[in-house]
This record gives structure tokens, C-alpha cells and sequence, in this order.
């Protein structure tokens, strides 16, 4: 049943992401299923929370924002020393810098229909401009975010150059979204 109405859900997502009928504003907030692992050979890992606040118009891509908010302390590589080791002074400096911030500034839609939502990246008090490719999928009330991103860690202070543990990490991102409902 599910299988037969999946052809039906993505002509429908077809059709409304190139109509000129532009679905109003939304304000949404991060919810469950989401995950923000990075990979590398060593260290691998995940942060288990994220919150924050994303403004999204399929039918016009550019009025979107992301402010997102990753605490440092939900770090977990499958290792209880290295995760105690990751907020120290040398690594995030968890005190000092309880999370990692994104804010956009800009948001557009490449040829391939995948966004590129442009903003500060905030890491152990040092901001840089990334561009973070998204690919999208939901429908007015959810959506979800998805996409794999490089940054570079000497960039933002976090650890020292080292022939075990490389510059660029990959982060694998899912960014589920819901509808804020008024209270």
C-alpha cells in the first residue's frame, strides 16, 4: 500500500514545487529523527541534539532562514573518554562554548533543485561562512533537510594538526522539521 502511493507523493511534490501558486510562509521547529553524525577515520561520531528555528517557502527558497544551535556536551563517538576529551579546552571548550550555531544569510536553489543555504558556521567562538547543500522533501506542515557537508576543524581552533586525526571532517546531516503550532 505504502509502495503504491509513493509515485503519487512525488508527482504531487513535483507538481507543487514547479507551480507559480506560492505556499505562504511557515515557521518551523527541529524535531525527532534528526542527527548530525561526522566521519572520518578516526574520530567517527555523532551530536545527539540539535534545536533551533527554520523559516521555509518551497515556492520561494530565498525568503528562508536556519538558525540552528548544536550543544557541544551531546557529542558521541562510542567512547566515554574521548567524549569527555572532545570538551575540553584543547577540542571544543564546552565551558567556554557550550554550542555550535549556524545562521543563514542567504538561501538559494541550485539548477539541480537542491538548496544551498549560505550562513555563519560558529564553532568554539570562531564564525566562517559555509554553504550547506541541502536536498528537501515534505509537504507544508514537515519537511526534512538532508545533506553532506566538509569542515575543516584548524579552521574554528578545535584540536591541533595531527597525523591521526584529519583536518576535514564530513558531516552527514538529516534535518527533520514541524509547523510551530500557536499556543
Amino acid at each position: 500500500m505504502k509502495k503504491a502511493l509513493l509515485p503519487i507523493i512525488y508527482f504531487g511534490l513535483l507538481i507543487a514545487s514547479t507551480s507559480m501558486v506560492f505556499a505562504p510562509t511557515g515557521d518551523y521547529e527541529v524535531t525527532e529523527g534528526h542527527s548530525i553524525a561526522f566521519k572520518s577515520a578516526d574520530p567517527s561520531g555523532k551530536f545527539t541534539d540539535i534545536s533551533g528555528d527554520v523559516t521555509y517557502t518551497s515556492g520561494s527558497p530565498t525568503e528562508s532562514t536556519f538558525n540552528l544551535k548544536i550543544p557541544v556536551n551531546t557529542i558521541s563517538t562510542g567512547n566515554g573518554m574521548m567524549n569527555k576529551k572532545a570538551l575540553t579546552k584543547e577540542w571544543f571548550e564546552e565551558e567556554t562554548y557550550p554550542n555550535i550555531k549556524f545562521k543563514s544569510t542567504s538561501v538559494t536553489k541550485d539548477e539541480n533543485g537542491e538548496l544551498q543555504i549560505k550562513g555563519d558556521l560558529t564553532i568554539k567562538g570562531t564564525s566562517k561562512e559555509y554553504t550547506i547543500p541541502a536536498k528537501v522533501s515534505g509537504s507544508a506542515s514537515k519537511y526534512t533537510f538532508k545533506g553532506t557537508f566538509y569542515v575543516n576543524r584548524i579552521d574554528f581552533k578545535v584540536g591541533k594538526k595531527s597525523e591521526t586525526v584529519p583536518d576535514k571532517m564530513k558531516i552527514v546531516y538529516e534535518l527533520p522539521v514541524s509547523k510551530k503550532i500557536d499556543k
